[in-house]
């Protein structure tokens, strides 16, 4: 009973045949249920990506809003209320309330640059 590698992964392979096809030896049963939850994680952040980019748009809708009415590219009240609630929704969902801040803080850093680039394309327009 000499062991071999199999090099797909890496792993020993017992080749002496004392495994016949459809037992599952508990690698198998790993790697099994490691491929499910990664298709899960992988449509996780497909979702995660529509989510966005849905968000994306209407805060392209706010920013042109914001643009066209002469207020400020950001809302530092509006965030900070922003941050709170999704500090306690993180809490209630049992995510870590720093790293949701952390997250929300990129995408809020994102809107508002978004936001004074519509702002600034808006004023060009204006001007001419």
């Amino acid at each position: 009973m000499s062991a071999v590698t199999d090099p797909a992964d890496h792993a020993p392979v017992d080749s002496s045949g004392a495994d016949s096809p459809g037992t599952d030896r508990p690698a198998d049963s790993a790697l099994t249920r490691l491929e499910a939850i990664r298709g899960t994680i992988d449509n996780i952040d497909a979702a995660l990506v529509h989510l966005l980019a849905e968000r994306f748009k209407a805060t392209q809708q706010v920013g042109k809003l914001k643009a066209e009415n002469d207020l400020p590219p950001s809302d530092p009240e509006r965030e900070k209320t922003q941050i709170h609630r999704l500090r306690r929704l993180a809490e209630a969902a049992h995510l870590d309330p720093e790293f949701a801040e952390k997250f929300l803080n990129f995408i809020i850093s994102e809107v508002i640059r978004h936001h004074e680039a519509i702002s600034q394309n808006h004023q060009r327009s204006t001007d001419a």
